[in-house]
């Protein structure tokens, strides 16, 4: 996911159908249950799930899993790469892309969501192998600008088919931590041009640890962030640790809406891998993930602790759980080490909070 947000922070700091359940072998042992705690449904919050794009063309309806847990949003993710050091963005109509980021695949999921009551955001996201967006950084303008030219060239055209699929909300862009910071003009513009095009609502993916550096937040509709703030490094964190964790996060959420004309604030993806620590720096974990020790408490108290924090909160717009895989299609071999809390703890907590049967 972001495999150098790490030397990041560090560099930041000193500057400033329902799937079968999983179950795996050589799990470590459950500790204990989450937390449960009275919880309702909470009317107008995006319940979302991020759709992990089918590699190929869905056969039955993955939509009926994720009414099962609630949900009541979806964020579809059509993937471009973007080489790093190299100005240019690659998304092929047309081949070299799993069938569910084409986009027939992009339309066909946004039909199947909205015909099963469910709302989209359409979130175009650029992969950078070996990386991730937020070292994207050009020395010279000019390549700044082919950059710039070769993104929008990409978003422009979803945005048209965010249109004309009557999606609910387009994100513009995420996490660009210096790209944001150096080039806010070409943001402004992009947001304008974008706009022109798509008539919906409009948010952006910040991280958690550079959304106050964003310029831009009163050009959109929603202050979008990607939710991995670390809290509890303990391999299993209870909920009440976790909590008491999240509450001086969540005071400065609070502040920073206030500070935007009480403009809501999404998590546009938020989640917590299966494995020992989950609650903590997410992005150390995600190296070796395939040999660490599973954990599906320590994801469930995450899961617990998140949501029980922000869902009374009338600032916060709800979020989008990373990640779900459509009839178990497009993971990549460690599914009961994964985001995804299909078939684990964690889906029982989403199915409380989101309202599920």
């Amino acid at each position: 996911m972001k495999f150098l947000l790490f030397a990041f922070l560090s560099v930041l700091a000193l500057c400033t159908s329902p799937s079968k359940p999983v179950t795996p072998s050589g799990a470590a042992p459950i500790l204990h249950e989450p937390s449960r705690t009275a919880s309702e449904p909470i009317a107008g919050k995006m319940n979302g799930l991020t759709f992990v794009a089918p590699p190929r063309q869905l056969t039955e309806n993955p939509i009926v899993a994720l009414q099962a847990i609630g949900a009541n949003w979806i964020a579809v993710v059509p993937y471009a790469f973007t080489r790093l050091g190299m100005p240019d963005v690659h998304y092929n109509t047309h081949g070299k892309q799993w069938w569910g980021e084409t986009p027939e695949g992009v339309r066909t999921c946004i039909e199947m969501a909205h015909a099963g009551g469910m709302k989209v955001m359409l979130k175009p996201q650029v992969y950078i192998p070996g990386s991730w967006p937020g070292s994207l950084d050009f020395d010279k303008t000019e390549d700044w600008e082919k950059w710039e030219a070769a993104y929008e060239k990409y978003i422009l055209p979803m945005a048209v088919l965010a249109d004309s699929a009557k999606v609910d909300l387009f994100c513009v862009g995420t996490e660009f931590a210096v790209a944001v910071v150096k080039r806010p003009d070409f943001w402004r513009g992009l947001i304008r041009k974008i706009r022109d095009v798509y008539h919906g609502q409009i948010t952006y993916c910040a991280t958690w640890a550079d959304y106050q550096n964003t310029p831009f937040w009163d050009q959109v509709d929603y202050i979008g962030l990607s939710a991995y703030f670390p809290l509890v490094p303990t391999a299993t964190p209870d909920v009440d640790s976790l909590r008491s964790a999240w509450r001086p996060v969540r005071e400065q959420l609070r502040s920073f809406s206030a500070q935007h004309e009480n403009k809501p604030i999404l998590f546009t993806e938020y989640g917590y891998l299966s494995v020992d620590s989950a609650g903590w720096r997410t992005w150390e974990l995600e190296n070796g993930v395939e040999s660490r020790a599973i954990n599906q408490a320590a994801q469930a108290n995450c899961l617990e602790a998140l949501l029980s924090t922000f869902q009374a909160e009338p600032w916060w717009a709800g979020g989008f759980l990373w990640k779900w895989f459509p009839n178990m299609q497009g993971h990549e071999g460690y599914p009961e080490r994964d985001y995804t809390p299909q078939g684990k703890l964690g889906e029982g907590v989403l199915r409380k909070w989101y309202g599920g049967k």
